[in-house]
């Protein structure tokens, strides 16, 4: 190629130019017809509205039916009215529904990767009955309640407890952080409980109706302000014996609705990022100073080439981690590696892509600067940078450093 060809080739632009490694090929066509689907569903009902969202700290219940009719809840489950897609098509949902704000996302990882997975992973065929079809559908909402004021990344730590007294389990405690619970119809409770093989940490699912149970709103918030995220007390609370989640019973319970919503974060911040580098790339050609526009300066492009290639390493580790969990080979450390990884480069993409947009950057007429505060919630929650690179610590060197 002579340079003329060079220089004419490179000023035609990729066809897609977020997707610089056309990972696009490497989707399969249900993939694809997904990724548009909900990509579509962003486009009509989210970015038309989220600033005002935002501003207003108000999460849009109305969306939720949309959400259901999309088969968005619960997606990765298979029965009870969920979709049973593929781990991939459910990390592309995730990336696109991120792309229009964290705190969608976090709507539907709260209700299917928390609240749905622990009733699927944990639950009696009769729990499941009773709860998925409706959190399906959208018509029930749920909530998961591990986090607590004193025990945020040391859940064994927690103080919650439920006492068997007669029929019936009693719950006492307090929860920090539980997203959705102050909507929710239906909560799922981690408390130390005597199951009659000692003090264990259990599952309860806790109609939030019941008496005892109270839900706060925790305000004001500087991110995810288009979501909910609740204290919750739990004064005397009481359920019937068998409100119990049956199986697997200790840390192990909810730590596999954790690794559920940390494979879907990696896809999410991918998508939060892409969304931060297009509104750069469309500010930078439209911009003009100095006679030009600023994509054609060599600082900006500078910026724009180091948030390419970001965005394109979260993407191919979002997928090669959706490749690897449909075939059953992901393991624990390779979520953490994709949850701090992925935040950490989206959070960066974000900032950068702020310093293109300038002062009109700080507005929420543009997404970068909404997409860097929410992050530092994402960042935070289902294990902090901290924990995650303990997590891989231990892995490269065997001994554990928690404590």
């Amino acid at each position: 190629m002579t340079g003329d060809d060079a220089a004419s080739w490179a000023a035609s632009g990729p066809a897609s130019p977020t997707d610089l490694l056309a990972l696009d090929a490497d989707l399969t066509a249900a993939e694809r017809r997904t990724r548009d689907r909900v990509r579509g569903l962003v486009d009509e009902h989210v970015r038309p509205h989220v600033a005002r969202w935002f501003a207003d700290g108000v999460f849009p219940r109305d969306l939720v039916p949309r959400l259901a009719e999309a088969g968005l809840l619960g997606m990765h489950l298979r029965g009870y009215g969920c979709a049973g897609a593929s781990a991939v098509e459910y990390g592309l949902a995730m990336a696109e529904l991120e792309a229009g704000d964290s705190g969608i996302r976090t709507f539907v990882s709260v209700q299917g990767s928390l609240a749905m997975t622990a009733i699927a992973k944990h639950g009696s065929d009769a729990q499941k009955e009773r709860w998925l079809p409706g959190m399906a559908a959208g018509e029930v909402i749920g909530c998961f309640a591990l986090t607590e004021p004193t025990a945020g990344s040391d859940p064994a730590s927690m103080r919650t407890t439920a006492t068997l007294v007669g029929d019936e389990w009693v719950i006492e405690g307090a929860k920090r952080w539980i997203g959705l619970a102050s909507i929710a119809d239906v909560a799922v409770i981690w408390a130390k409980a005597d199951d009659g093989e000692g003090v264990r940490v259990r599952g309860f699912l806790v109609p939030t109706s019941t008496p005892g149970f109270t839900a706060t709103p925790i305000e004001p918030k500087l991110s995810l302000r288009a979501s909910v995220q609740c204290d919750v007390e739990l004064d005397g609370v009481r359920v019937p014996a068998d409100a119990i989640l049956p199986h697997h019973p200790g840390l192990a319970g909810p730590f596999a609705c954790l690794a559920e919503a940390r494979y879907g974060i990696a896809w999410g911040a991918a998508g939060a990022a892409r969304d931060c580098l297009e509104a750069a790339l469309g500010h930078a050609a439209g911009r003009v100073q100095f006679g030009r526009p600023i994509a054609a300066f060599q600082l900006t492009q500078a910026k724009l080439v180091d948030m390419a290639l970001e965005v394109a390493r979260a993407q191919l580790l979002a997928l090669r981690l959706g490749r690897l969990k449909d075939t059953g080979r992901l393991e624990p450390h390779m979520v953490s590696a994709g949850k701090l990884a992925n935040v950490r480069s989206a959070i960066e993409v974000a900032r950068t892509a702020r310093t293109i947009l300038g002062g009109d950057g700080v507005t929420l007429e543009h997404s970068p600067m909404r997409h860097a505060a929410n992050l530092e919630s994402v960042r935070t929650y289902e294990g902090t940078d901290e924990v995650h690179t303990l997590i891989l610590g231990r892995y490269l060197t065997g001994h554990q450093a928690f404590r």
